[in-house]
């Protein structure tokens, strides 16, 4: 156990066990990749800067532990060293870490360690089967590759911020400036661990390369090939959906806001069922998809009419009755306070030294047999240092002091 951490003395077999990771990322998006790896098993060591350390340590709601809520959530179950990549002594300690690690990851902008000579080619001649997961604002090739990118800016150029807000209003945040970042480290932990499947049949590493904004692109549904196909530039719906309606949010009784999806003739239907007024489904004015199309303001008028005259619950439950897909639309209290959020365990309660109890989000996914789980939160800067330096790679008090005064770690 660390010095920051609550892990369990004992804990059950992960998928990931033996695998080492390299993280040489910092602020997001390469964390999150590491983190995911790390929840099911992987040793992560984290490589920041000597004296500064990663960004997200300053960024967000800062506590008493002198770190930020984001660092402490997003950066557990890691070890953390200190070493400068950019001195002659980091590199060579990187090399060395390399040598006998799994999965590198990186999200500088392409071309930083290849000038500071620990490029793809070189890591790769270092340890063959080596894994590197690189993490850019636009990716290693094209001709944005070297500009600077961070979420907002995936949101923007992956065609998700022009989609956010109303039709007669400037384009708003969708939801979160950092969906990009923590997309990137989903699709970045993805990418790793087909790699290493890879790997088990050609014996050979690979990088995977990812733009910020890809993941965003990648998941806007039809957007692509109905553009391409009819011309379709989908505008701005507030909180409409294109091609299906009922499918938005509705005001309730109590002031509150209930989601309500018909996806199809049947589901509005039932909601047409629920609202006593049968009629207007089946062969009636919006039984197609067609007709709900046309009179579409109509449409959400009269289903946000009904909802308005029942408090929340009684929507739900309603909806329930009849088998339409509703969902409380939640501040982060009530997230606290329901009871399927309790019941999957969703928000894990972690005890630290530093700063006691700590709510954060749990694992996902869920594994029957091999499940993930969270040792310790964010750890202090170097706080890994001996154990890694000393332990893993053997260096002596007097090759330390050399790289200490060199400021290489």
């Amino acid at each position: 156990m660390t010095a920051s951490s609550s892990a369990s003395t004992t804990r059950t077999v992960r998928p990931l066990d033996g695998i080492r990771v390299i993280d040489v990322s910092s602020f997001l998006a390469g964390p999150f990749c590491s983190t995911q790896l790390g929840e099911f098993g992987a040793e992560v060591i984290k490589a920041e800067l000597p004296d500064v350390g990663d960004a997200l340590r300053r960024f967000g709601s800062m506590t008493e532990a002198g770190v930020t809520l984001p660092w402490l959530s997003e950066c557990r179950n890691k070890k953390s060293i200190t070493l400068d990549l950019r001195k002659p002594g980091g590199a060579a300690i990187l090399k060395k870490l390399v040598a006998d690690a799994d999965i590198l990851v990186e999200n500088f902008q392409p071309g930083t360690l290849e000038k500071w000579g620990l490029g793809w080619d070189v890591l790769h001649e270092v340890n063959p089967r080596l894994i590197m997961v690189r993490i850019s604002g636009f990716g290693q090739t094209g001709p944005y590759r070297d500009r600077p990118g961070f979420g907002r800016i995936g949101n923007a150029f992956g065609g998700l911020s022009f989609l956010a807000g109303y039709p007669d209003r400037p384009p708003v945040t969708p939801g979160s400036a950092t969906i990009p970042d923590y997309m990137a480290g989903l699709y970045g932990a993805l990418g790793a661990l087909l790699a290493i499947q890879a790997r088990e049949r050609t014996g050979e590493g690979q990088f995977v390369d990812i733009g910020l904004y890809e993941p965003i692109f990648r998941i806007l549904d039809e957007l692509a090939p109905s553009y391409q196909q009819n011309g379709f530039v989908r505008q701005r719906m507030g909180p409409g959906t294109v091609n299906v309606v009922p499918h938005s949010h509705y005001p309730t009784k109590d002031g509150r806001w209930i989601a309500i999806a018909c996806t199809s003739d049947k589901i509005f239907a039932r909601l047409a069922e629920a609202m006593e007024m049968p009629e207007v489904a089946g062969a009636g004015k919006w039984g197609h998809i067609s007709g709900r199309e046309r009179d579409r303001a109509e449409v959400d008028r009269t289903v946000g009419e009904w909802t308005a005259q029942f408090s929340r619950d009684e929507v739900l439950a309603r909806c329930e009755q009849f088998q339409v897909p509703c969902g409380p639309v939640y501040g982060v209290d009530e997230i606290f306070e329901d009871p399927q959020y309790a019941a999957r365990e969703n928000i894990k309660y972690m005890q630290d030294e530093r700063i006691g109890e700590l709510a954060i989000p749990n694992v996902v996914p869920r594994l029957s047999a091999t499940p993930g789980g969270v040792d310790w939160l964010g750890p202090d800067l170097g706080e890994h240092n001996d154990e890694v330096y000393r332990g893993l790679l053997g260096l002596d008090t007097e090759q330390l002091a050399t790289l200490r005064e060199e400021g290489s770690i």
